[in-house]
Parts: structure tokens; sequence; C-alpha cells
């Protein structure tokens, strides 16, 4: 699963408590010169001392987190404490008595809120990696409490009118251009969350808000908590078809869980993806299917599909206040979309071309498990299994001979050389106890320019999976570049993965699919380091567009630099052989009908549900009725059911935005062949040079679209993606 949750916001907006998955950066400074002090500022730092996780960072690199002197203890008044403090400072600037100016509201705000940025920071380490039964309590106590704070500062009538002074002002004579974006940003930011709605409406906006906090964190909870009950082990007797690497580390989960003698197939992707693909049990493949994908809907006390029907009414209510039609009009209007009419364009202009494909994937299943004398109807819990059989009997490529070559130790190593060659950047592992830590799987790394020999930063690795911690792989910032009263913040990001935890002394080899995952990742950590902004908001993303820094990264995987030197087999040494290379580049385009099925329909069921109203949406039929409409493939199954599409129901980042990965792909595609048509190919320097300067080191200081086109000359087609899945390029490209 490719995504990075997106983090709280220093200005409170953006429905805190929606998210608090990832931990955010803290800003710089407390209050603005421009006004007097709120509290004693040895008030302040008594307060800040009394809790470790309010603390202002310590130790080399800037400061680094204490990971290692966290105590679940401290954290909700860690949060309470720091939200008071913070609603002060806002205050302060509000009541400001002079003239609003970008430095005494913009930059104050910028500059407000450090003590609370480190506390969510460790919210979000428990959140994401170390979650237990004791920290959800207080997730759910602190959730409301979360929201309440959100919308005081966005429901501020005096702070919102400063700030629109300032972007009045601004659209009359123009601030420097950073100063010019991070005005806007903010401006259109209070605007969406109503701040010029009436008192009696903010009040219900308010209370909407609060409401959905709850059910946010009641849903990712009762996912975490479905992945966590549901496992299946097996016996000596039920290992046939499994890779040798899988079957080590299925015992060592079994182990872990104080079942010796099994072996344990865990309800996440990486165990269920490769258990699908190899095991010759279909009826125990069957088991591990449905365990999977009925997470939140068992009907059960986990069950989500009421949560999901309450959210989509809250959310279709809030809106209308504002005066839209629907969520998704609401949403996109910032994006590069604009509005969901358009997402729906290019969503549909890809879709036919994916089902003509399944279907000719499906057909060449059914006739080799025909050939095979099995009189069985290709299931979707054959899918991967029979896929991965044509694979082999088309390219005569098996996936599990490549694996062998993929040691998640070289990739790593892999990961560096690419950001040596194309960002200038050297990692250097940091040594053992220099900087603390939340779990000993975690490594550090410095990040510095190789050139200048700079610190640009910290890179933590945390690769495994275990008990408490969220499944899937994502990106987080600790803390973001910025520039504030003279001082450079400098970047700490974490690459979070969940690959099964080998057996002492045995290799993590990884699939394919996982390893160009982990260059997407890495891509946008990659992001993160590159940011040459000098004020935290324009750190934020755009969600349509900052999936695709990352998902041109994956490009790297396959070019020759990377697949000759990192590529070798674990117990031999030896670089994969040049057969199997391209082996694997002929079959690029296999099984793309599965894979953008799979994803298309998430995409539009989450488009569907929000331009719909609610109280036509019946839980228990809307999505087998929206997927029949869309004559989806009974042999596939959306990547993410609803009942536990985390993307779109564990807060708001990506509701009605997981058609962004489309999007993205488009500009990956295109902008993939800017360099195909370099003299350098993926290391021409002049390109290189290009894509940090224009599309990673400017954040969102400039609109995406306008950055593009920096980049490649002019806007991107689709020609280019059609051609990347091996589909019919449409007669008239469009963007």
């Amino acid at each position: 699963m490719k995504y990075k949750l997106n983090t709280p916001r220093k200005s409170g907006l953006g429905l805190v408590a929606a998210m608090l998955i990832a931990g955010c950066g803290p800003g710089t400074g407390t209050t603005a010169s421009q006004t007097e002090p709120v509290t004693d500022n040895q008030q302040v730092q008594s307060a800040v001392m009394e809790n470790d996780l309010l603390q202002e960072w310590k130790g080399p690199y800037g400061g680094v987190p204490a990971f290692d002197e966290m105590d679940l203890a401290e954290l909700k008044p860690a949060l309470e404490k720091g939200m008071a403090m913070h609603l002060e400072e806002i205050e302060a600037i509000a009541n400001n008595p002079a003239a609003p100016t970008f430095e005494n509201t913009i930059l104050a705000m910028e500059k407000s809120g450090k003590p609370l940025d480190r506390a969510f920071t460790y919210y979000g380490i428990w959140s994401s990696n170390l979650s237990s039964p004791e920290f959800r309590e207080i997730q759910q106590e602190l959730a409301p409490k979360i929201s309440d704070y959100s919308s005081q500062i966005s429901q501020n009538k005096k702070l919102f009118e400063r700030i629109k002074t300032v972007y009045q002002r601004s659209q009359q004579d123009s601030l420097p251009p950073q100063q010019q974006r991070a005005v806007q940003l903010i401006y259109e930011e209070f605007a969406m969350e109503g701040a010029d709605l009436n008192e009696a409406d903010k009040e219900r906006y308010a209370a909407i808000n609060k409401e959905l906090s709850k059910l946010y964190t009641t849903f990712s909870n009762n996912v975490l908590a479905e992945e966590e009950n549901y496992v299946v082990y097996l016996t000596e007797d039920q290992l046939s078809g499994l890779p040798e690497s899988y079957v080590k580390a299925a015992a060592k989960a079994a182990a872990d869980r104080g079942e010796e003698g099994k072996y344990a197939v865990l309800n996440t992707r990486s165990s269920m993806d490769p258990f699908l693909t190899y095991s010759d049990e279909r009826e125990l493949r069957k088991k591990v299917w449905t365990n999977y994908y009925s997470r939140g809907d068992n009907n059960d006390e986990f069950d989500n599909k009421d949560i999901i029907k309450e959210i989509l009414k809250l959310r279709d209510e809030r809106v209308e206040l504002l005066g839209y039609e629907n969520y998704a009009q609401w949403r996109l209007q910032n994006r590069m979309a604009k509005t969901p009419e358009r997402a729906m364009e290019l969503m549909e202009a890809v879709w036919p071309a994916a089902l003509a494909r399944v279907e000719e994937e499906v057909e060449d299943m059914q006739a080799l498990a025909e050939a095979e004398g099995k009189d069985i109807i290709i299931a979707p819990w054959d899918y991967r299994y029979y896929a991965e059989k044509v694979r082999q009997e088309k390219y005569d490529l098996n996936s599990d001979e490549v694996k062998q070559y993929l040691q998640l130790d070289k990739l790593t190593q892999a990961l560096f050389f690419t950001a040596e060659e194309v960002f200038n950047y050297k990692f250097t592992p940091v040594p053992e106890g220099t900087v603390p830590v939340y779990h000993e799987d975690v490594k550090v790394w410095e990040v510095t320019d190789k050139g200048s020999g700079k610190h640009i930063g910290l890179w933590y690795l945390d690769p495994y999976a275990r008990k408490g911690k969220r499944s899937g792989a994502w990106a987080s910032q600790y803390r973001s570049h910025a520039e504030l009263d003279g001082k450079e913040e400098t970047v700490l990001a974490s690459n979070n993965s969940n690959f099964i935890k080998p057996a002492p002394g045995e290799p993590t080899l990884i699939s394919w699919d996982d390893a160009t995952t982990f260059f997407h990742e890495f891509g946008h950590a990659l992001h993160f380091f590159s940011s040459n902004v000098n004020y935290p908001v324009l750190n934020s993303g755009v969600r349509d567009y900052t999936e695709f820094q990352s998902q041109l990264l994956e490009r790297w995987l396959s070019t020759d630099k990377v697949i000759n030197q990192f590529l070798v087999h674990h117990e031999t040494g030896e670089p994969i052989p040049n057969e199997l290379v391209e082996k694997i580049k002929k079959a690029s385009t296999f099984n793309q009908g599965f894979a953008t099925t799979e994803f298309l329909a998430s995409a539009l069921m989450d488009m569907k549900l929000h331009t719909t109203d609610p109280a036509e949406i019946d839980m228990d039929t809307f999505e087998k009725e929206t997927l029949e409409e869309l004559n989806m493939p009974e042999q596939i199954v959306m990547r993410h059911r609803t009942p536990h599409f985390g993307h779109v129901f564990s807060g708001e980042g990506y509701a009605t935005g997981y058609y962004g990965y489309l999007w993205a792909d488009v500009l990956t595609s295109d902008a993939a062949e800017a360099f195909r048509e370099a003299p350098g190919g993926f290391y021409d320097e002049e390109v290189s040079a290009k894509l940090v300067k224009y599309l990673f080191a400017p954040r969102n200081a400039m609109d995406p679209a306008e950055a593009y086109r920096l980049f490649r000359g002019r806007d991107a087609k689709i020609d280019a993606l059609m051609r990347d899945r091996g589909f019919p390029v449409p007669s008239e490209s469009e963007e």
C-alpha cells in the first residue's frame, strides 16, 4: 500500500482529529515579536519541563525526538497542555492591536505551537507504530478535545479578519513569492474550514468535526483490531507451494504469538499477498482472502458499515453549510483536478482498457486451470495464484526466483545510490545509541549534501511488521524544513514498512512489488529532504500531486545501474542474470488489468460515495450495486473495500482523493519519458537538476501545474500512462 497519511497542521486546521497518524515536525519560535507574551516565559518553560513530551528536542543534528523517554502516561497531559499553550499564542496574535501584517499575523502563526508539535510527533509514533489498548483508550478520549482545539482556531473571527486583511492587501500589492503563496494557502484553508460562517453555523460545523473525530478514531481502531484478531495458523502439511523464505518467516510469526511449531499467516497485505500467490491450498487461500477483505465487515463489535454511513452524512451536512452540493466538490477545489468531474473523466478514460485487459487475463488463467485438470472457475482467491502461473508460462518468470535477488539491505543501499546520483545526497549510518529510537528495529542515517558536506537531516527506517503497528507502508516527517528568524530547521524523516521479519541469520527477501513500494515511500522522504521553503505551511501537499514525486522514484528500481549493482543473489552473491532482467522488463505490463482495476474500483467508489446523497446509500448494498454498474469483474475485489478503506474513513486526507494516485501517475509516466529522451537517461544531470529544482524543492511554494510546465515545457498527457500499462493510447490526449 503506497501512501503517507496527512498530519496535524500547525495552524490547527485540516480537521486535525481526523489524522493524527504520523508525526508532524515542530516549528520554531513561540510568539510574534509584535505581541506581548501571553504568559510569563518562566511559567511557560516550567509547564514544558514538567512533561517530557513537550520539552525542546536536545542532542545532535539540531535536536532529535526523545523516543527513548516516551511515557504513555505523559501523552494526554502533554497534548492538553500543548493545545492550551498554542491557543493562548493564537489569542495573542488575534488580539494584537497593531495593524495586520505578514510578520505579525502569518509569520506569527507559523512560529507558534512548538511544544504541541513535539507532543503530536510522539502521538503519531504511538498511533502508527506502537499502538496498544491503553493508547487507543487515550486516543478515543483525546479525539474530541483535539477537534475542539482545531475549531477554536479555524473559527477565531478576529484571527481570520487579520488573515483576510493580509490576503486582500497581497492581492493588490504582491509580497515576495513564498510569502504570497503562504498567505494564499492559509487564507484558503480558513475559508474552506468555515471561517466566514455565521455563529450558529460555526457552532454546528465545530460539532460535526468533533463527532467526525470520534468516528475516524473508532474506524481505524476497528480495522487494526480486525487485523490482530484474524490469524490463520498452518501445520506442516499445509505449506505446499510456499517459498522457503515465507515458511521461515511464518514460523517465526507463529512462535512470536505463542504457537511454536505452527506457521502464521497474518491478516496484513504483506503476509496475505504472497500466501495467495504461492499456496497450493485453495480452501486456505479462500480463508486468508476472506479474512483480509472482510476487515470491518464482519457484523461484530468492530464492524464499520454504520460508522461509514454516519461519516458520509456528517461530511455532507458540513459542506452544505458552506454552500457546496457535495463533499467532493468542496474537497477538490484546491487540488490539481479542481472538480470531481475532471477526476472522473481521467478514471473513465482508463477504466474500459483495464476491464478489457482483465478479461484477457482471466481467459489465460482459466485455460491454464483447465489444462491442469482443475474443475474450477477462477475466483478472487485464485487470481494471484494463477496469474503467477501464467507469468511463468508466458514469460518464464518466477516471482520467487526474482525474490532471491531482492534483499532488503541491498535495496536500502540502492535507495542511497539513487539519492546520491540524482539528488546529490549522501546517507551515512548514525552510530547506534547516538540518536534515540522507539524500537530496536529502527535504524538511523544522516543525510548530507555530497558536494558541500552540509547536513540535510536524518532518515529513520522502521521496516518490520509487529503487533501494534498499522499495516501498509508510509512516510512521515518529525520535523520539516523551514527557515525562520535566520535559523534553518533540518528535516527528520521516516520510512515505515511491514516486511515480515526473517528468522535470525536469514536475509529479508521481498517481492518486486514490495521493492517498488520501498522506492515509492523513499520518494516521499526525498521530497521532504529536498524542501527549500521558508515557511512550514509551504511543506503541505496537494493530494493529487504529492504522490507524483514518489511514484516517479519507483522508476529507478528498474534502471540498469541499480539492477547491476544491488540485485544480487542472497546466497551466492552473484548478480541477477541478464536473461532474468529481460524477463522482468518484458513482463512489465503483465497483470496490469488486475492492478489497474483493483485500484480504480476503490478510487471510483471513493468518488461515488462522496457525490451521492448519503440518505440514498444503503451500506449493505451500495458497494455491490455500484460495482455492478461499473461492470466490475467478479474475479477481482477492490484494493480497499469500503469497510476498511482507511485512506478515506480514518481521516480526510484521501477522501475523494484516492484517484490522486492515477492523476499523479499521468505526471509520472510523462516525466519518465523526459528522462528516457535525455542523453543520460534516468541519470541525466540536466534533467535531474530540473527535477529537483521545479518538482521537489518547491514543495507547495508554487502551483503544481505551473511547476510541472517549468519542468516539462508543457502540460502532461495521458499517452505515456497508457503506453506504460500496455493499454491502447486514446486518439486525443488529455491531461
